[in-house]
């Protein structure tokens, strides 16, 4: 059987691009402004621009600067100009993202212009716009399939997505894992009641029980904080929907996890050693699970939703499938995939498996979604403890 492709950005010894940006990255709060205005004078840029990144400590620092790195590192990047306050702190960015990542990456910070604001957006603009012609300088070419990396998110559920557009988004990622590629799936409190399930799923010793574990550990910490799951988790346009526990709810989330073997549990923002179906431990919001996804080098996220749900990541083009008709029908505009047809038993699970798949590599290979259509997508920092 002959080898699938897409036309990407290949990226020597790494996973190809699906988009080929230039990425300003503003790695903490004191430049998230003149990262800002450098960005509006780059025409076509990604701009990331952190709140946070001075005062952390412990694993909080570690954490924010693994996302940083891994946002950077994304292969979707063709360059990164990182924005910074302290030389020191920018290079250790730079560094490493480029041992992780091929892009061209270059620093400016306020050290360089003894706090002058004003100068550090002049040498900026003129760093992105030599930047920004190298980037345009890449061609997409024909790349195997199996350099694919894949995260599978829900939002706003309700019944229609238990029953269909999930187990579809599970189905897309078994021929990807299929075709060599590599997938993942987040949301660990929405494993909760289901973890059973995926415990018997571990491809390796120990995996199984990582599951069990990353779920104990999240529900302890929030029991622990005094909050009560019930209204919550299902939440009120969950209940709305027809998703009456998280039981319920968690059957329909993990069957986007289709039934390959679970070859590890990823901490958050980790890249994947291997191919195949990952889990990754972190929060089960879609904003800043997607930003652990895409640190996590994802070049495209599967988004599945009932009534609807408009959030973008802004570095890995987001399809957006819904089950549910009315919605379909409403949201015409907004949704990449109308799987409404597998509800209603108009077409087979496979059959809308295949035609998903022939719309991944579409996007992949450059088509817009209507998310970049409209110029929609961020990305959202996780934090997990206090400032000096």
């Amino acid at each position: 059987m002959a080898e699938r492709t897409f036309l990407g950005f290949p990226r020597a010894g790494g996973r190809a691009g699906t988009r080929n940006h230039l990425l300003v990255l503003g790695i903490n709060g004191l430049v998230a402004a003149p990262a800002g205005q450098i960005a509006a004078a780059l025409p076509g840029c990604r701009l990331v621009a952190t709140p946070y990144g001075r005062g952390q400590f412990g694993a909080d620092k570690e954490l924010h600067f693994r996302q940083l790195v891994g946002l950077g590192a994304n292969p979707n990047n063709g360059a990164v100009l990182i924005v910074g306050a302290d030389r020191k702190s920018s290079d250790a960015v730079a560094a490493e993202i480029a041992r992780r990542s091929p892009a061209p990456v270059e620093a400016v910070t306020l050290d360089d212009t003894h706090e002058d604001a004003f100068e550090l957006v002049a040498r900026a603009v003129r760093m992105g716009v030599r930047l920004t012609r190298e980037v345009s300088r890449a061609r997409r070419e024909p790349v195997p399939v199996a350099q694919l990396y894949l995260g599978l998110e829900c939002g706003h559920s309700d019944a229609s997505s238990g029953l269909a557009a999930n187990p579809l988004a599970g189905a897309l990622a078994d021929r990807l894992v299929d075709a060599g590629g590599t997938a993942v799936v987040g949301e660990t409190l929405e494993w909760l009641g289901a973890e059973h399930a995926l415990h018997s799923r571990g491809a390796h010793a120990g995996v199984g029980d990582r599951i069990v574990s990353a779920v104990v550990a999240r529900e302890r910490a929030v029991t622990a904080a005094g909050v009560d799951l019930l209204g919550d988790n299902p939440g009120q346009e969950n209940i709305r929907g027809g998703l009456s526990t998280i039981e319920e709810k968690s059957l329909g989330a993990i069957a986007k996890a289709g039934r390959h073997p679970v070859q590890d549990v990823l901490g958050f923002a980790e890249p994947p050693s291997a191919g195949g179906l990952h889990l990754m431990d972190g929060p089960s919001y879609s904003p800043e699970s997607m930003a652990g996804f895409v640190a996590s080098g994802t070049q495209m996220i599967l988004f599945t939703t009932g009534p609807g749900n408009s959030y973008c990541s802004l570095i890995a083009p987001t399809i957006k499938i819904s089950a549910h008709p009315a919605a379909c029908a409403r949201l015409e505009g907004q949704l990449d995939f109308d799987a409404s047809a597998v509800l209603e038993a108009r077409m087979s699970l496979d059959a809308a498996a295949d035609a998903l798949f022939a719309s991944l590599i579409d996007f992949a290979s450059g088509a817009l979604t209507w998310g970049e259509a409209a110029g929609q997508g961020s990305e959202c920092f996780t934090r997990i403890g206090p400032s000096l």
